[in-house]
């Protein structure tokens, strides 16, 4: 049985998302449990309404919940019981496999970094995220926006880390291809602090192929990207932008005339397919990696369909996430690297 640990009140909406999420996922997945930190009155009620299978949810209950607009600091001093917080206690103490949350960002990084620490020879956590590519593969891209600043040996650690986590997702494939993120192919463009991690990947045992520029992200040639977080952020903004202004400008176009409504109507199971494969809410939650625990972000102002694709990915994270054996090759690998 797989137990996944809930932050039901984070986020923009709260219980009217998490519960209906966690009833949909309960309903798909029988082998799992989860444990739901909140309001337990608002909880059960919620749940009630959305028709969840009670006897699979263990509810914990806190009256205080970190805000949107919180900073981490203060919920790390002043909101020791939140919902946020008790989710990730129960990775912490082993009663959860993972923890998912749509709270504040800011808060949810600086509260599992505290309560799970990193893995040894990880000076800082990431966000990745697994994104789709016109191959029908997918990438795994970090930071996306826990690090502002890196330093080379830091986006190092995290091409070990998105290195690791992909081949263990695809254990019967070639070791994982790392591209770096950067304004060109050649070796000498970009910023010191990248041409020196550059100089890094090439001289480590990863399957390091080069700089990759920002039209190659989505084309499948590589298995990981590296960037630091302020650049992965505005990547993942910017693409997730670029697909809501093609949606919407399909779907005006369609309602222009008559005749392009006609044509709608003929293009409509086209459309569908388009609509259901670039869904953004079907690439919800990204994982915090790097910690000695598994916890994944929802965006906060996603809808419940959103918040099940990221309960559904904490619960493949959970099945093939393997942080002992994880751990053990990241420090052989930076022993190589300093030998």
């Amino acid at each position: 049985m797989i137990t996944l640990a809930v932050d039901a009140m984070g986020g923009d909406i709260g219980l009217a998302v998490t519960a209906p999420a966690a009833s949909a996922f309960l309903q798909q997945h029988t082998d799992t449990r989860l444990i739901m930190t909140g309001d337990e009155t608002l909880i059960r009620q919620a749940l009630q309404q959305a028709n969840a299978p009670i006897s699979r949810i263990d509810i914990v209950h806190t009256d205080e919940v970190v805000a949107m607009d919180e900073t981490p600091q203060h919920a790390l001093k002043n909101k020791k019981r939140s919902s946020m917080r008790l989710a990730i206690e129960a990775v912490k103490s082993g009663e959860a496999m993972a923890a998912v949350s749509a709270g504040n960002t800011g808060a949810l990084m600086a509260t599992a970094r505290f309560v799970l620490k990193t893995l040894p020879g990880i000076e800082r956590p990431a966000i990745a995220k697994f994104l789709p590519t016109s191959n029908q593969q997918s990438v795994l891209i970090l930071d996306l926006g826990a690090n502002a600043d890196c330093t080379a040996e830091q986006l190092l650690q995290f091409a070990l880390l998105g290195s690791e986590l992909s081949n263990a997702l695809k254990p019967n494939c070639a070791p994982a291809k790392i591209g770096l993120l950067n304004i060109g192919s050649e070796d000498i463009k970009g910023t010191e602090i990248v041409k020196k991690t550059f100089q890094l990947l090439q001289q480590s045992s990863l399957n390091f192929v080069g700089n990759v520029e920002g039209d190659d992200i989505l084309k499948g040639n590589v298995d990981v990207i590296i960037a630091d977080g302020f650049v992965g952020n505005i990547v993942l903004k910017t693409i997730e932008g670029t697909v809501k202004f093609m949606s919407q400008g399909i779907k005006e176009t369609f309602q222009e005339t008559w005749l392009s409504k006609l044509r709608a109507l003929v293009a409509l199971p086209t459309l569908k397919i388009f609509k259901q494969r670039f869904d953004p809410r079907r690439y919800n939650g990204a994982i915090f990696l790097g910690l000695r625990g598994i916890v994944l972000k929802s965006h906060g102002g996603t809808d419940a369909v959103g918040f099940t694709y990221a309960l559904e990915e904490a619960y493949q994270q959970a099945k093939t996430a393997d942080l002992t054996q994880l751990s053990e090759r990241i420090t052989q690998q930076l022993n190589q690297q300093t030998a």
